[in-house]
């Protein structure tokens, strides 16, 4: 559901910030409150009182000198959980002493609002099986409502991937997936979408790739989309995107523990927000043009699955021995790195929830990531931090590359020693990345929530990692 922008007045509720310690000239409820102790001010504390047939929020913001977007997000998750039992209209009032443009904060505001206020539960079958959305927001001052529009635009594509993410894997795997990556292109004028089929992919000699899906009913399949939008701002640069859709991870034959198996349908988290990423920049009509590449396949075990101690030879000619079948996640990105940059991609950007050590490392909130370009590097790190996608670099070093020497093959898929995980799982993508800048963002901590992350993240599940993070990018190269 789209969240529209509106001018100011008539709104079910009404929230002002409230700093901490609460500032003077607050509301008569709120400057009560206030003044007993009971509205502090903490960072995504919200009171709702009951005035003249309407609704007050008070919505705490913190330390004024330390509010930033990340708190202001947090403030419009808290008011939009206090009217989970209303929806309706909801108007911000903004605070012109804060440390943010006004702009910014109703970005912001709008973002956590409609990012706080998203619900997993869509298969739910009792008719108030979840809280009501907020339907509209308000922001009384018409300058600040463009950057609240695209803001409400990126907040609704991060909910969508959210969707996909959090989707059983009974109702999305590699064939719907591609579906799913064709409705979106239609919504688009200049977005368009091809799929690769196991035959097709066979003749462009994608040996991993297939070689993952092989155990699995549901064949895999190569999403491709393209957007081209007129006048592009340099008609030489193509931001290529390149997304992890393991629709479900098993394991395959080197077969997970049952304990958390479930959460798995989320190991597509990466390619979910890719797709909604280039539907993100397709929407916002940015002069960039982009290339997506998606890897969808099913990890499953059976007698058709492929074995530790295969040898796959991928795309590129390069030679793989299987040591782990659970590595799979680098074997669809190395066929799907090198199709991009063989469709045209000058800068590449992967997205794969992939590594468990760099979860343990970085925990839920930033996702790790490696670049071969410093300048490309520089970019995407401040792409986080001004989109809240945060991310965290990490290095890339040819000593690792012994790391994945095989004896047999040109590589391995893993390592038997428990060092270095992410780092080495990196420097194996590298022999597939081709020549340009890429990077490779390990989202597995912030992908896939196993519990709400105490921010405007609430619930836990997908969380949509990737689409601000690549509209911020291709922002960025407009």
């Amino acid at each position: 559901m789209s969240v529209e922008i509106v001018e100011g007045g008539h709104a079910d509720a009404v929230a002002v910030l409230v700093t901490q310690p609460p500032q003077e000239g607050l509301e008569p409820p709120l400057a009560e409150l206030a003044a007993s102790g009971e509205l502090p001010g903490e960072v995504g504390e919200a009171v709702l009182l009951h005035r003249d047939g309407g609704r007050l929020l008070g919505v705490g913001v913190g330390k004024r000198d330390e509010v930033n977007a990340e708190t202001l997000r947090s403030a419009g998750a808290a008011a939009a959980a206090e009217l989970g039992r209303v929806g309706g209209t909801l108007e911000w009032r903004l605070d012109g002493t804060l440390p943010l443009e006004a702009a910014d904060q109703a970005a912001a505001l709008t973002e956590g609002t409609i990012i706080g206020g998203y619900a997993p539960g869509k298969w739910k079958t009792r008719e108030n099986g979840g809280p009501k959305e907020i339907e509209r927001i308000a922001f009384s001052d018409a300058a600040v409502r463009a950057a609240a529009e695209r803001a409400a635009l990126l907040a609704e594509r991060t909910n969508r991937a959210r969707d996909l993410a959090n989707t059983p894997p009974n109702e999305l795997y590699p064939e719907t997936l591609a579906e799913a990556a064709e409705a979106l292109a239609d919504e688009h004028e200049h977005l368009t979408a091809t799929v690769l089929d196991p035959a097709e992919m066979e003749a462009l000699g994608m040996g991993a790739l297939l070689a993952v899906g092989r155990g699995s009913h549901n064949e895999p399949r190569l999403i491709v989309l393209r957007y081209e939008p007129p006048g592009p701002t340099d008609p030489n640069l193509v931001l290529g995107l390149v997304g992890k859709a393991i629709t479900f991870d098993a394991g395959g034959i080197s077969i997970k523990p049952a304990g958390g198996m479930d959460a798995m349908k989320g190991d597509m988290a990466g390619g979910a927000g890719t797709l909604q990423g280039i539907g993100a920049i397709a929407a916002l009509g940015l002069p960039v043009r982009a290339l997506a590449v998606i890897a969808a396949a099913e990890n499953l075990p059976s007698g058709h699955a492929f074995r530790p101690g295969d040898i796959l030879t991928a795309a590129n000619g390069k030679t793989i021995e299987i040591v782990n079948t659970d590595a799979e996640g680098r074997l669809v990105l190395a066929d799907a790195l090198w199709y991009a940059r063989r469709e045209g991609a000058t800068h590449i950007l992967d997205l794969a929830t992939l590594t468990g050590a760099m979860e343990v490392a970085l925990g839920d909130l930033f996702a790790g990531f490696f670049a071969n370009d410093a300048a490309w590097s520089e970019r995407i790190f401040a792409a986080g931090e001004r989109s809240g996608d945060l991310t965290w670099p990490f290095p890339l070093h040819p000593r690792y590359r012994r790391y994945v020497d095989s004896t047999y093959a040109d590589m391995k898929n893993a390592s038997t020693l428990r060092q270095a995980g992410a780092v080495l799982a990196a420097e194996f993508l590298r022999e597939f990345a081709g020549e340009g800048p890429w990077a490779h963002v390990d989202m597995a901590g912030p992908g896939f929530l196993d519990r709400g992350r105490g921010d405007y993240y609430r619930v836990p599940g997908g969380t949509g990692y990737g689409v601000r993070l690549i509209a911020e990018l291709a922002s960025s190269l407009a």
